[in-house]
């Protein structure tokens, strides 16, 4: 997989490094993505990608510009090598949104001008054209011409002018329709090129940015591509083998593993995420600490997403690409920044339909903690998971009782005025949910038994915690509830600790009326 031959020495890892040449040049860990690349210039030539942020996507789009560069020596023991034609060089055009900013009217056109003030330098043409569209084509047109070859053009971060700016909707339609005018060119120039890709981490629909380019090819759901980036663990075994020994393999995949774009049974790592674990060897949430889109945790709060929710939520195919400015579906938000992933699909005559959910325990656990840091920004979700984690452990629930409430009184008062979040049913449980997935606890909402579904389960130090939820009313009959129905009977096992726990919510007082607890 990585080219390396059959000696597997320590190597550099290549923690942030999005240069093919740096990876190769500096004898970095590489996993070997070129097969992909054949595959996609045999059966096509433009072609769209889209994946979550630090998954890849930058180094995989110069990997490409490398190759068809003819980098013959960076590429020797790769997959591609002896596959491919060194003899011919394509002039490559690399547009990359990665940097800059985008918020500001103008600022997109202003960034676009400069980077085809350096093409234009680049082809040896100058500015004959008054428009952005004009100039991009004379471009286009210039490098064939002084070349002889077809041009391959790479989009990188296609998207980010837009996705920065959806705060800002005016601004972020003006940056959509500016975008689509620029993409057209490539439909216009298609005698031109041999090959475009274009990545991001949304997928917009093609009729809101790419109506002028309808022989785009979206390779994001396409099996034969469920692994073009993310590292599988045959990778990992294969390429990182020496940085493998004396981990708790079973711990890794739950942590890092578990990323699906229709790949049925073969998932993968974040690499970037798995990198710095790599190297800190500290279970903790590494790619979700390099930047979560600051509106993704008041979104999901204002929309009245409750947590729990989240597992094994079932959305249509077009549900996935329902994704545009003013119209974004929280199913599609998640699914395409990585916070939710296919865990399984079925098809009917209705469509096609995937399964979502968390991908692993990383983002579990930190989706929570930022959907409490933003219900209670006066307290810290860390330390306060920290502290329930440890209660639970030694079964204080006076003292957790305690934790609950003093978050509860906390919440700021406008959260509870916000009519959406106002109409919330379950919004209490929701709460008590991400405290305990914070934690990084195991915990099933609505667990399945023969007579009917508990409210929440979690399992936790050996033990088991069986809750039921109640808003008025008392906790004596829901205490009953979980007896009579046997809640806790799928769970019991010599010596293991069952304790049910009902919890009765005030309305009036929007904090916790009664908090009983007796042992199964």
């Amino acid at each position: 997989m990585g080219g390396y031959g059959a000696a597997m020495k320590r190597r550099k890892l290549p923690t942030g490094i999005q240069t093919f040449r740096k990876v190769r040049e500096e004898g970095c860990y590489y996993v070997d993505k070129t097969a992909y690349i054949e595959r996609l210039v045999s059966v096509g030539t433009h072609y769209l990608l889209s994946r979550p942020r630090r998954f890849g996507k930058s180094l995989f789009v110069d990997t490409l510009k490398e190759l068809f560069e003819g980098s013959d020596e960076l590429f020797r023991g790769l997959a591609i090598h002896d596959r491919w034609d060194w003899t011919v060089r394509h002039p490559v055009v690399r547009l990359s949104f990665a940097a800059g900013s985008f918020e500001e009217p103008g600022q997109l056109a202003a960034n676009f001008n400069d980077k085809l003030a350096n093409l234009e330098r680049e082809a040896g043409t100058t500015g004959m054209y008054e428009t952005p569209e004009g100039r991009f084509a004379g471009v286009l047109r210039a490098l064939r011409a002084n070349t002889g070859e077809r041009v391959v053009l790479l989009v990188d971060e296609y998207d980010r002018p837009i996705t920065d700016a959806l705060e800002s909707p005016d601004i972020a339609r003006a940056n959509r329709d500016f975008l689509r005018g620029v993409y057209g060119v490539v439909k216009e120039c298609d005698e031109l090129l041999r090959f475009s890709f274009f990545t991001g981490v949304t997928k917009f629909s093609k009729v809101s940015v790419f109506s002028d380019l309808n022989n785009l090819t979206d390779i994001t759901l396409d099996r034969p591509f469920a692994a073009v980036c993310g590292y599988t663990e045959d990778d990992l075994d294969a390429v990182f083998a020496p940085e493998l020994e004396g981990l708790d393999r079973a711990a890794v995949r739950d942590w890092y593993n578990g990323y699906s774009w229709r790949g049925g049974a073969e998932r993968v790592y974040n690499p970037y995420g798995m990198l710095l674990f790599l190297r800190s060897r500290d279970f903790r949430a590494h790619w979700f600490e390099t930047g979560t889109p600051a509106f993704l945790p008041e979104t999901l709060l204002r929309r009245g997403v409750a947590p729990a929710a989240l597992e094994g939520l079932v959305v249509g195919d077009a549900d996935l690409s329902a994704f545009d400015v003013g119209r974004v579906k929280t199913e599609a938000l998640l699914f395409q920044t990585g916070y939710l992933t296919i865990l399984g699909e079925e098809r009917d005559d209705a469509g096609h339909f995937y399964r979502l959910g968390y991908p692993n325990r990383e983002v579990r656990v930190a989706l929570n903690l930022g959907l409490l840091a933003a219900k209670a920004p006066a307290l810290s979700a860390q330390v306060e998971c920290s502290r329930l984690r440890r209660l639970l452990a030694a079964h204080d629930f006076a003292g957790l009782e305690r934790l609950l409430r003093a978050f509860f009184a906390s919440i700021p008062h406008q959260w509870h005025t916000r009519d959406d979040i106002a109409r919330f049913e379950g919004f209490y449980a929701s709460v008590c949910y991400a405290h305990f997935a914070g934690a990084g606890l195991a915990v099933t909402a609505a667990e399945s038994t023969s007579a009917g579904r508990s409210d929440m389960v979690v399992r936790h130090d050996g033990g088991v915690c069986v809750f039921e939820f109640k808003t008025g009313g008392g906790t004596g009959a829901a205490l009953a509830r979980i007896r009579e129905r046997g809640y806790a009977d799928k769970h019991r096992q010599p010596g293991r600790p069952i304790h049910l726990v009902a919890v009765q919510f005030s309305e009036e007082t929007r904090n916790i009326d009664v908090f009983a607890v007796e042992r199964a």
